[in-house]
């Protein structure tokens, strides 16, 4: 099994909300949707926009800037102009506490 880093409250992540972490070198957008949490690379693969400041339709993140979305379970691009897929990440929820497999 690969290493969890913690990256904050359970409580900062409330259902249908997406935030912005920094795990190591990397910005992670982590969402609760549809009653899970979803982490993924937090830059659209477009142009670069936070996907954090996005918008949630389910288990799907919508891009602010081109409005090119996202599955959040495997990173899809299921719309618009992104040219390929996000990374997701393994998360988890211990002890009240939000954690991202790195």
């Amino acid at each position: 099994m690969g290493e969890f880093a913690s990256v904050g409250p359970a409580g900062g992540v409330p259902e249908g909300t997406i935030a912005g972490y920094t795990v190591g070198s990397r910005r992670i957008a982590i969402a609760r949707a549809e009653g899970r949490l979803f982490a993924f690379d937090d830059l659209c693969t477009h142009a670069m926009c936070s996907l954090a400041d996005g918008e949630l339709e389910g288990a799907t993140v919508l891009c602010p800037c081109h409005y090119g979305q996202f599955d959040l379970a495997t990173g899809a691009v299921i719309d618009g102009p992104p040219p390929g897929p996000i990374r997701v990440f393994p998360v988890r929820e211990i002890d009240g506490e939000i954690q991202v497999g790195t």
